[in-house]
């Protein structure tokens, strides 16, 4: 089932501060092309309802014309096919407990929403409202089909002797018209009570001896004539004689079976996910606090592990949505092999499932557990003819350890997914308290990076790319740096996988390339002697839609020669789609902007693939660069890179040179050219426009004619 995107939002929020972070954690969520609407009252809401359409509503509950219930059943009035998400403090959990039973998909709590969960809820929202609806047709549809179907209708006399039966009250009791006249009507009409399997009160005397009309009571059941019991609702009502006296009664009823059935499946509907069948959030949450219940009597512990699959987004992305579903379906069912009836497997969405382990007699069952279903996930499934891989990352947390209740045991099982992530990917990683610290420091540094382009924290400095022939500056390699106002500086190493994570890397990434060209062009036109600036580009930018628009974009604001442009992309990120990537590679090289392969060798080096691309410099990662000094011995890959780039008529570039020792070894084996602390470090721009003057001093380069 394709998912529908959330692209048009209302936002019903008084609070402005609220409403501006909601609004930045959609941009650091990457949904920049959102249209949201936000309106500060009930009032305003409804006449933008009114005219205007909406995939979802998030709605305060605290509202300067309206709180709590009346605001959802207002909006529910205004827009009842819109999903709706309320926001409330932590302190109206049980109003919002209610806006749910009135209607509302899910609700969020004000200072306990991140980026990811917000995303998550609302997209969790939309797919159940989906569903709803499409229940809704199918109800729908069999109310019509019902009603279309004539109702089977019984007379008695006043005595309750049958007197008339239609075709289908025929066909419904089993007897014909002739067979049941003067019959009593509690021989041809036989109704128990479905629970007590005890006879129900003759509803034609009721009806008589009241003289007006009474139904059967509720979960009654027909005995038809073989015996076969059918769920039914009915109506009787007296018939007069022309003075008004009862002369009998009329029986009106109907197979109720599609109807109960229809209960039955909305009530499973509800708890269970639409694609999988496996319970969904809300039923995990209640079986996870039985099971918290249950097991200090057993002297039992409780396991919560979250599993979340890597390399599925490329699937459902290359493959189609379909065949995702398929998959997903496939992984569903091994994991329920992999686990015992008592326990239970729940998909969360997306590609999210968790596992609850009900009754672990120590904690290492949920190891030998999780590496069941991590074998189980990674084998090869067949899907229409496609042979695909994935493999999953798991998260454990354990009961009364990790947690007391269901939301905190499978809060940390998550945290510890994400570290087994860090980790390595196809893995397990049981919680650790210390996580929950790194969790809130990670989730400090994602709140600091939406607000840090709007202040203005960032900055780029720049280190020189040395010709190891001629001793000279050829170009300059442009390097973020992030001032925090209270942290101070903060490593790219620490929060550049936070941006990544989060999509905030593409703002950033947008930013930083404009900058580089903006201060290049500043170069250029002082005169100074500058090839190229170098930017690096990660993947998440490389994949995006708009990153060819991004770059020319970049150039044509700035000025600046394409020729003077040159973007560091990784092997992974060339190799992950190498078709695609051969494309726009080859449209940039046709605008004349030059690419290297930075990092190059710890990546999955293929000289086929290398051949391919329109590359013009190879980057010798600084960790082969070291063992000239650390392991002489053993500098075959360096020397071997040197050759490689010599034989396909590129640039090799050394990254990380810090000793004399390593620039003599790259100038023997002719590398083109050196960066490092051995030259300089990454410097501002003030300090760099005094290095292209006049050149980095002598002594540090022994230039070879």
């Amino acid at each position: 089932m394709k998912k529908k995107s959330i692209k048009v939002l209302l936002l019903v929020e008084d609070n402005p501060g609220d409403a501006r972070l909601l609004r930045e954690m959609f941009n650091e969520q990457g949904l920049h092309n959102i249209d949201l609407t936000h309106v500060a009252c009930m009032g305003e809401a409804e006449e933008h309802l009114g005219r205007s359409t909406f995939d979802i509503i998030l709605l305060d509950l605290g509202l300067p014309d309206e709180q709590g219930l009346g605001a959802v059943r207002r909006a529910h009035v205004a827009a009842p096919r819109v999903p709706l998400v309320v926001l409330t403090g932590s302190d109206d959990e049980s109003m919002a407990t209610q806006a749910l039973q009135e209607g509302a998909q899910d609700y969020l709590i004000k200072g306990q929403i991140d980026g990811r969960s917000l995303l998550r809820a609302l997209r969790y929202a939309v797919e159940r409202k989906t569903l709803e609806e499409a229940f809704f047709v199918e109800k729908e549809r069999a109310q019509v089909t019902l009603n279309c179907i004539g109702d089977a209708v019984v007379c008695t006399d006043i005595s309750g002797n049958i007197t008339f039966l239609n075709l289908v009250a025929e066909k419904m009791t089993g007897w014909s018209w002739k067979e049941a006249t003067g019959r009593p009507m509690a021989e041809v009409f036989r109704i128990l009570d479905a629970t007590s399997r005890e006879t129900t009160p003759n509803p034609m005397e009721r009806a008589v001896g009241q003289n007006r009309t009474v139904h059967l009571p509720t979960n009654c059941i027909l005995i038809r004539r073989d015996g076969f019991e059918i769920p039914i609702e009915d109506s009787v009502a007296p018939i007069h004689n022309r003075e008004g006296q009862p002369t009998g009664a009329v029986i009106v009823f109907r197979d109720v079976s599609a109807a109960r059935a229809m209960v039955v499946q909305m009530t499973h509907s509800a708890e269970h996910d639409f694609l999988t069948g496996l319970p969904n959030r809300m039923l995990l949450n209640d079986r996870v606090n039985q099971a918290i219940v249950l097991a200090p009597r057993h002297n039992r512990k409780v396991g919560v592990l979250f599993l979340d699959l890597d390399g599925f987004k490329h699937i459902n992305d290359s493959l189609g949505h379909p065949i995702g579903d398929k998959l997903l379906q496939s992984i569903a069912k091994r994991l329920v092999d992999c686990v015992r009836s008592s326990d239970t497997v729940s998909r969360q969405g997306g590609d999210e499932f968790v596992v609850l382990l009900s009754e672990m007699e120590q904690s290492e069952d949920a190891a030998i557990s999780a590496l069941r279903l991590l074998q189980a996930v990674a084998e090869a499934h067949t899907i229409d003819q496609h042979d695909l891989h994935v493999t999953a990352s798991i998260g454990v947390s354990v009961f009364p350890d990790d947690g007391k209740d269901a939301e905190t045991l499978i809060k940390n099982a998550d945290i510890a997914m994400y570290q087994a992530k860090e980790n390595g990917r196809q893995s397990y990683q049981f919680f650790k308290p210390a996580m929950n610290v790194r969790a809130v420091e990670r989730q400090s540094i994602e709140e600091s990076l939406r607000r840090a382009l709007e202040r203005k924290e960032f900055s780029l400095q720049y280190q020189p790319k040395i010709d190891l022939r001629t001793g000279k500056i050829s170009g300059a390699e442009a390097l973020i740096r992030w001032t925090h106002p209270v942290r101070g500086p903060v490593s790219p190493a620490q929060f550049i996988p936070v941006a990544e994570d989060c999509g905030l890397i593409l703002p950033i990434g947008q930013w930083v390339l404009r900058e580089a060209c903006k201060q290049a062009r500043v170069w250029v036109d002082a005169g100074l002697p500058l090839a190229t600036m170098a930017v690096n580009i990660s993947s998440m930018e490389f994949r995006d839609d708009n990153f060819l628009e991004s770059v020319f974009a970049a150039l044509n604001e700035t000025g600046l020669d394409p020729k003077s442009l040159e973007l560091e992309l990784t092997e992974s990120v060339l190799m992950k789609r190498a078709e695609s990537a051969a494309s726009v590679l080859k449209t940039l090289r046709e605008r004349g902007v030059q690419i290297a392969v930075d990092d190059f060798g710890t990546g999955y080096s293929s000289l086929s693939y290398l051949r391919k691309f329109p590359i013009d410099a190879l980057k010798i990662d600084q960790s082969f660069v070291r063992q000239i000094s650390s392991t002489p011995d053993d500098t075959t890959i360096v020397t071997a890179v040197i050759s490689m780039g010599r034989s396909l008529k590129l640039r090799v570039v050394a990254e990380g040179v810090e000793t004399q020792e390593e620039l003599a070894f790259l100038q023997a084996r002719q590398c083109d050219e050196a960066q490092g602390y051995y030259f300089s470090r990454p410097v501002l721009p003030l300090q760099f426009a005094r290095l292209l003057k006049s050149g980095i001093p002598e002594s540090a380069v022994v230039v070879h004619r």
